[in-house]
């Protein structure tokens, strides 16, 4: 069985080098991401505020934490004096609790939207539309403790190549215009690790990959 050093070797191998790797540790112990650390990797992602607050307080404080999973308004003080990225923004509402706790640690959040691009019911986001509603809007251009760096969406779970493929392509696209009017959008995160080659192909320059680097989860924690 190989480790998560050869794992992350392999990884990145594969990755171009204007594409930023985020090793999802969510679930793992903190050995696990030590391990990974040792062998060079200092981002790592986690879906669960505590969770990601415990490892923080344990490891190196030069790792760059990246909050990916579903974000609930009231636990954004608990990383906001640490929390480098956030992905999943799905909401004004987020983006204000997040520009206040941020200003209460003197920091700028640096946050990605997350545009709805699958399939499933069960996959949070927003429309294009609503993207660009919000960041035009004079109220989002007034917190002053946020930075819209980019966007951000998850594909439908299938096997479905073709299907993949049009759904990365349809938020490249958008990505790519909405650059044009916001200077700020550099981040375009898509793909983890079934399909971040496809979603690389595809103009993705972030990938958030789990599994294939640390062996398949284990969710009783």
């Amino acid at each position: 069985m190989t480790g998560i050093k050869e794992n992350l070797t392999e990884i990145q191998k594969t990755i171009p080098k204007n594409v930023t790797l985020v090793a999802v540790s969510k679930t793992k112990p903190i050995a696990d991401i030590q391990e990974a650390y040792n062998a060079g990797q200092r981002i790592f992602g986690e879906n669960k505020i505590q969770e990601m607050v415990t490892k923080f307080d344990a490891l190196p404080k030069d790792i760059e934490w990246h909050m990916i999973g579903h974000l609930q308004s009231n636990k954004v003080k608990y990383m906001a004096h640490f929390v480098n990225l956030i992905h999943g923004v799905d909401s004004f509402k987020t983006l204000k609790e997040i520009n206040k706790q941020a200003k209460k640690h003197n920091r700028v959040i640096n946050c990605l939207l997350q545009a709805r691009i699958a399939k499933e019911e069960t996959k949070f986001g927003l429309s294009f539309d609503k993207i660009n509603t919000i960041i035009s809007a004079e109220e989002t251009l007034a917190l002053q403790n946020i930075k819209i760096v980019g966007l951000m969406g998850m594909a439908t779970f299938t096997g479905n190549q073709k299907q993949l493929q049009e759904e990365f392509l349809s938020l490249a696209n958008f990505f790519n215009q909405s650059k044009k009017q916001h200077a700020d959008l550099k981040i375009l995160s898509m793909g983890m690790s079934g399909d971040y080659q496809l979603a690389i192909k595809n103009g993705s320059n972030m990938v958030r990959i789990g599994s294939a680097i640390f062996g398949v989860r284990n969710y009783i924690v």
